[in-house]
């Protein structure tokens, strides 16, 4: 978790389920390398919001992995984003952001959906980092909540550098596609609940 010392706030929230989160995301074999589905399923969550950046963000106990991620140039690497791994060099570089970078573990914790229409309105998500080291001005996420267990093992997100008025339709939008993407995962194994 990360303070703002100046104002005492509490920037990343603290995730309790983490580690059982890790283990169900091992066992469905999620979140380890991107996948062309995801890929493509963020491509379409950029299309339909006309965001220049959407992400599929699977969260474990110390690391967001983008395993779908559009960009405006179409190179699907997360540099621009901050999302650069340093210690990674496979199929996966450039797709982890640091627990405490952006808004999906506050999504995930919550499990609820999250509208930023302007970061800078809100004191607690205005100090996050990547709205100094990218740019991020807004964002729109739902979590991809597990029927069976209960956990969020991740969100499907979209940002911009610009502030957006997502309003109602962006929450609607953004909701019912988490949903449809849950289906797809359901069926990856018989450890997820019915939909």
């Amino acid at each position: 978790m990360t303070y703002d010392a100046t104002r005492r706030l509490l920037l990343t929230p603290v995730d309790r389920e983490g580690a059982e989160r890790s283990v169900l995301l091992r066992r469905l074999d999620l979140g380890l390398r991107p996948e062309p589905y995801f890929d493509a399923f963020a491509d379409r969550l950029a299309d339909v919001t006309g965001a220049p950046y959407a992400m599929v963000n699977f969260i474990d106990e110390n690391r967001q992995f983008f395993a779908g991620l559009h960009t405006p140039d179409g190179t699907r690497h997360g540099g621009e984003l901050g999302a650069a791994a340093a210690e990674s060099t496979g199929a996966g570089s450039g797709r982890y952001m640091a627990r405490d970078h952006g808004y999906c573990p506050h999504v995930v914790v919550r499990r609820k959906a999250l509208v930023l229409e302007d970061v800078c309105d809100y004191p607690r998500f205005a100090g996050n980092p990547v709205v100094d080291e990218i740019g991020i001005r807004s964002y729109l996420g739902a979590p991809l909540l597990d029927d069976g267990s209960g956990l969020a093992l991740g969100t499907v997100c979209v940002v911009d550098t610009s502030p957006r008025a997502w309003g109602r339709a962006g929450l609607t939008t953004i909701k019912a596609l988490a949903g449809e993407l849950m289906g797809v995962v359901r069926g990856r194994g018989h450890l997820l609940g019915p939909g």
